[in-house]
């Protein structure tokens, strides 16, 4: 079952993160600003599912606030689910025709569709609205490493140059390079983000990710159980860590087999 039609305005909000409060014993005000406060912090902490909800909490609040808008197009797009990400671009641009962050998310998703013609076009719609943020040139650069173009590593310092100290910048373009497979360069960017926010769990759970699809076994262990200390509620962790535990006793099976018969 589709999760499109439960997006907007929902009323049932589960499993919210805890805020952090100034005075302890003064209730939070759960307004707008609220939960796009709690949505930032989840796109952070890699609950894309828990953001979502929070963005439908927004625009509860404010059906006008572009940001919750396209942060719903995004949380979709890092979910894997890009028709509907398309869609509910569709449905965000009749109202914001003009938006560039939301322009650039549309045409994110068209890449990850294979409408690599459409989704050049919407990206250039988005810089000629003057759309000059990290955001906006991250997916340019997604547009480009989709239609396998050299021009994305100009685009994505682009994106860096905009954010010199910001490790969720690094975060996400490493994973648009894990996405289209470009492991090492995604290493690289995650030691730059861990160079500046050390303390992290997503950014070492993404290395982990990496250094495993590169055959790093042992460095992507390191990587999985710091995601878990840094991030001791994180089940990704625990089942990419239970994971590479059997990879790694599978292959002392085969090497023990292959030596047997190779005596």
């Amino acid at each position: 079952m589709s999760r499109f039609n439960n997006l907007e305005f929902s009323e049932e909000f589960d499993g919210e993160l805890q805020h952090r409060q100034t005075d302890q014993s003064t209730p939070a005000v759960k307004d707008e600003a609220y939960y796009l406060e709690q949505a930032q912090a989840a796109f952070e902490c890699g609950q894309f599912e828990e953001a979502l909800r929070h963005y439908a909490k927004v625009l509860e609040f404010n059906p006008a606030n572009t940001a919750a808008w396209t942060g719903q197009v995004r949380m979709l797009i890092e979910l894997n689910e890009f028709q509907e990400a398309k869609q509910w671009s569709d449905k965000a641009l009749q109202r914001f025709p003009n938006d560039p962050e939301l322009l650039a998310a549309k045409a994110v998703a068209l890449a990850r569709l294979g409408d690599l013609k459409a989704a050049l076009a919407y990206s250039d719609a988005s810089l000629e609205e003057r759309g000059e943020t990290p955001y906006i040139w991250l997916a340019r650069g997604d547009v480009q490493l989709a239609r396998k173009e050299k021009r994305a590593d100009y685009c994505f310092e682009r994106a860096l140059t905009l954010a010199p100290r910001d490790w969720f910048v690094r975060w996400l373009a490493a994973r648009v390079h894990y996405y289209y497979k470009k492991f090492a360069f995604a290493v690289k960017l995650l030691q730059e983000a861990l160079e500046l926010k050390s303390g992290q769990g997503v950014l070492w759970l993404q290395l982990g990710f990496c250094q495993q699809a590169l055959g790093l076994v042992k460095p992507a262990r390191v990587s999985f159980q710091n995601a878990r200390e840094f991030s001791p509620h994180s089940r990704e962790a625990d089942t990419a860590l239970r994971k590479l535990y059997q990879v790694g006793f599978w292959e002392k099976v085969r090497g023990r087999w292959r030596q047997f018969f190779n005596q």
